[in-house]
């Protein structure tokens, strides 16, 4: 096959054990051809064939986002942004500061506020809130996206008072005499969210090419969405406009599984750009709203095990059904209750697996995932390879919430955000950064998986909890061949091997070839996807 292009003069790690390392790339059209030393590969080249010159730059195979909310990401880069905030006054001073619109009617919208970052380490309520917002309705979701911060008109418009009953999965947060603070848990969301006006098709479409650039700037090549059917949508516009610069895995929301099953869409259908992944469900909360289903109560809170969003009787019926219908199963878990009950869950649709398969040539096992298993019982660290269940986690989690972790679960997080535990267990990681919850960049993950530091080296040169760190190779498949397994694309990607789709992520230097605390000050310097350079620097 004729090569149009060479990447030449690089320090190129392939994850492939056959040429682990080499200098020199050949491509034709979207494919890997050849990898080997500048000689071998300049070789190779006929007329009108390009070169590229890396000078010493630094390839590996390229980066993907395994678990991202890209409908959200996209909307949120134009609205309020709270993740930086120190307390609750730098808080009501971005919001204040909001003339996206002007209108009494409109909406003010943001995320990312966290009370834990906050030195008053309270939730906030709708009476400061009520200040800054007048008579505009006001939705803010917390950055975990498991709890949300109205105000007294959002709550008007959508009817809650004193005597409106919790939803089912969900809690509404009142002073004692029963009224609204205007802090909503889990379910309880759904009451303000769905009076929220939705962005048009075409703004969803706008978002996203902004958002892809971003993705592309930070070294992505592809994204495993999280987002609804409009997010679905949005994405088949920009793959029929030949728009998609990333690949995405769409990973379809439980509510809409009888759709599918009616359908029958089957994990692994589209193409290399847009396919289908597994249907996502909820088994708990969050850590940050102290939702997150545990085993024993959090710390000081003796009557709290967080909120079950989903039983498991529930969980049993419609994975199987999911499972039946060809589909993997993809589960929120954060805590260690809600993790041993997503573990049972797929044993038993495991066992349904084997029972029911077809012989003698059974389907290739469905590979079902739980998302991001932030705390686990140590009884439940094995079962992972034992059942062939991926844990996709994100290791920006674990120095963004270390601090609460500590307060809210002790002695407990010798096990929370147990990488190196799962991974001497023979499990198969993922890593991805949940955005917009934290940022989309891949570095930043790597560094947090490398270090268990946050950027500004705390909590201390070990990191915390520093048994749990895992090798830099290690964080780098976990970005590379993880997510390329989980949606079954190992023989396409995961490593720069000859046969393969041509994604790379080239980086300003060699990241084997400096110290831990120096992977921060690491820089993208190119992003290639289905060979062509979509970003460059130099």
């Amino acid at each position: 096959m004729p090569v149009n292009l060479v990447l030449k003069n690089g320090v190129i790690h392939t994850f492939d054990e056959n040429i682990p390392r080499s200098t020199a790339i050949a491509i034709a059209g979207n494919r890997i051809i050849a990898v080997g030393s500048d000689e071998q590969m300049q070789a190779r080249l006929g007329p009108g064939s390009l070169v590229i010159d890396l000078e010493g730059r630094c390839v590996v195979p390229g980066l993907v986002d395994a678990h991202v909310h890209f409908r959200s990401m996209a909307l949120q880069m134009k609205r309020v942004e709270l993740s930086e905030t120190e307390n609750l006054d730098q808080a009501l001073k971005l919001i204040s500061q909001d003339q996206s619109n002007q209108k009494e009617e409109s909406w003010i919208l943001g995320r990312g506020w966290n009370q834990a970052n906050w030195s008053e380490w309270n939730f906030p309520s709708k009476v400061e809130l009520d200040q800054v917002t007048g008579y505009r309705p006001a939705f803010l979701r917390h950055q975990s996206g498991h709890a949300a911060w109205t105000n007294s008109k959002a709550l008007q418009l959508a009817g809650i008072n004193s005597s409106t009953p919790d939803p089912s999965g969900g809690k509404i947060e009142r002073y004692p005499s029963g009224e609204p603070t205007g802090i909503l848990f889990e379910e309880a969301i759904e009451l303000v969210r769905l009076m929220v006006p939705k962005p048009s098709e075409s703004e969803i479409v706008e978002s996203m090419r902004l958002a892809q650039i971003r993705c592309l700037e930070v070294g992505l090549t592809g994204i495993h969405d999280f987002d609804g059917r409009s997010c679905f949508q949005a994405l088949q516009a920009l793959h029929r406009q030949e728009e998609l610069m990333l690949r995405v895995v769409k990973n379809i929301p439980v509510t809409r599984l009888d759709y599918a099953i009616g359908l029958g869409i089957r994990t692994g259908f589209g193409d290399d750009w847009l396919r289908i992944g597994g249907v996502k469900m909820f088994a708990d909360g969050a850590l940050g709203p102290r939702t997150a289903s545990m085993i024993e109560p959090y710390e000081h809170e003796p009557d709290n095990r967080g909120i079950v969003v989903t039983e498991k009787e529930e969980m049993i019926a419609m994975a199987t059904q999911a499972s039946k219908a060809g589909l993997s199963m993809t589960v929120h878990a954060i805590g260690d209750r809600a993790n041993h009950d997503v573990l049972d869950v797929l044993e038993t649709v495991r066992d349904y697996e084997m029972t029911n398969s077809a012989q003698p040539a059974p389907p290739p096992a469905l590979r079902h995932r739980i998302e991001h298993a932030q705390i686990l019982h140590p009884d439940d660290i094995e079962r992972f390879e034992k059942l062939d269940i991926i844990a996709s986690m994100q290791p920006i989690h674990a120095t963004s919430d270390m601090d609460m972790a500590n307060r809210y679960w002790g002695e407990r997080v010798k096990m929370a955000y147990a990488w190196r535990s799962l991974v001497q267990a023979g499990a198969v990681l993922a890593f991805g950064s949940d955005a917009p919850v934290d940022s989309v960049e891949p570095l930043n993950g790597i560094h947090a998986a490398v270090t268990r530091r946050q950027p500004d080296g705390y909590p201390g040169p070990k990191g915390w909890t520093s048994h749990q760190r895992i090798s830099l190779r290690q964080a780098i498949q976990a970005y590379t061949m993880g997510p390329a397994f989980t949606s079954g694309r190992e023989r396409k990607m995961g490593s720069i091997t000859p046969g393969k789709l041509a994604d790379l992520t080239i980086l300003d230097r060699d990241v084997f070839g400096i110290p831990d605390d120096e992977l921060v000050d690491i820089r993208i310097a190119g992003t290639m996807v289905d060979g062509r350079m979509r970003y460059q620097t130099w």
